[in-house]
């Protein structure tokens, strides 16, 4: 372990969140004093490896919030007091399981400095004395238990999160508006065959949509879910920009899923992008008694508008063919509740 590891990797991280996230930047504490620290390890009955006392020297965690400092696996920096908080609440978790068990899941030789917020999740490190994983960085998932192998130290795990800033987007780091988010581009969703297949039906079973980021587009629209600055930014934009946008992430759902190899489809999207009325679309009649199909009627058809009223139009199209496949999980013992994406589709921080 090197304390000036520890320094050097934060001089990089701070210096990079000074120049691309000061937003997240600003949320980094001053650094914790060294009393706060030794009563922190006689509560907790464990003597904290030398890289977390430096890094708690340096930052006393980071402030909750939506432009919090968190670490590539979306955990949170904290700071003495949480730490304490959060080990003992952890430890009050592990109470009731045996030493076997234990061993796996959460032991008092464990401590959480990362928290992910909305489950009891986060980052652990090794505080066992004499064990060869002394200062060893960990995670915690709250239904398996706690596993290492993350860093040997503290100090070199924030060396892999600076080289990871340094890279940009490629090592998963986007900014908005001056915020820090962790996301990674993803190969496209699931091949549906050839263009020479039927369109499935509505009642069809199809395979999971994965709405995940793209090379091209790196940041979920869910990311950006409560910041006040993207209600503003909508509400000020012309609304022909607005729709350029929705056009833009139709194009792209059709080609992660599929769906563009259709001739229908890709026509109708690419006389939405040249400005032109797309073709007219199939219309919806009353379903005559004992018709299942919904009413759909391929022999009617009505006009489908331009502009914004386009982009409606080929979203109810789309609806009309196309049924995402509903995937029933068995519910699961949470140690609390929440989700740590916020619903919707993914889009770039540009393409408004």
């Amino acid at each position: 372990m090197r304390n000036d590891l520890v320094q050097e990797s934060w001089d990089r991280i701070d210096a990079w969140l000074r120049e691309h996230a000061p937003r997240t930047f600003a949320t980094l504490r001053p650094p914790a004093g060294h009393e706060e620290i030794a009563a922190a390890e006689e509560v907790l009955g464990v003597a904290f490896p030398p890289d977390l006392v430096a890094s708690l020297l340096r930052h006393n965690g980071a402030l909750d919030g939506a432009d919090a400092f968190c670490f590539s696996t979306h955990d949170r920096l904290l700071g003495v007091g949480e730490i304490v908080e959060d080990t003992q609440w952890m430890r009050d978790i592990a109470a009731d399981l045996d030493e076997e068990n234990a061993e796996s899941y959460w032991i008092d030789g464990y401590l959480k400095f990362g928290s992910y917020g909305v489950t009891s999740d986060g980052l652990t490190v090794d505080c066992r004395r004499g064990q060869g994983s002394y200062g060893a960085i960990g995670r915690f998932f709250d239904e398996t238990g706690t596993d290492f192998g993350r860093a040997d130290s503290l100090g070199m795990y924030l060396e892999e999160l600076a080289d990871q800033l340094e890279s940009g987007q490629v090592g998963g780091a986007v900014t908005f508006n001056g915020r820090l988010f962790w996301e990674w581009a993803v190969l496209p969703g699931p091949d549906w065959g050839s263009a020479d297949d039927p369109l499935p039906g509505p009642d069809e079973q199809l395979p999971e949509l994965d709405l995940s980021c793209s090379p091209t587009d790196v940041l979920h629209v869910g990311a950006l879910d409560g910041l006040e600055e993207l209600g503003a930014l909508l509400a000020v934009l012309p609304r022909e920009q607005v729709a350029e946008a929705a056009r833009k992430q139709l194009r792209r759902v059709a080609v992660e899923t599929g769906l563009d190899k259709y001739p229908e489809i890709k026509t109708v999207l690419d006389a939405l992008e040249r400005g032109e009325a797309p073709p007219n679309r199939p219309a919806r009649t009353a379903p005559a008694h004992g018709d299942r199909s919904g009413g759909y009627s391929p022999g009617l058809s009505s006009p489908v508008g331009r502009g914004e009223d386009g982009v409606r139009d080929l979203g109810l199209a789309l609806q009309v063919r196309v049924r995402e496949r509903e995937h029933p999980r068995p519910p699961r013992c949470r140690l609390a509740y929440g989700s740590a994406r916020g619903p919707g589709q993914p889009a770039t921080a540009t393409d408004t």
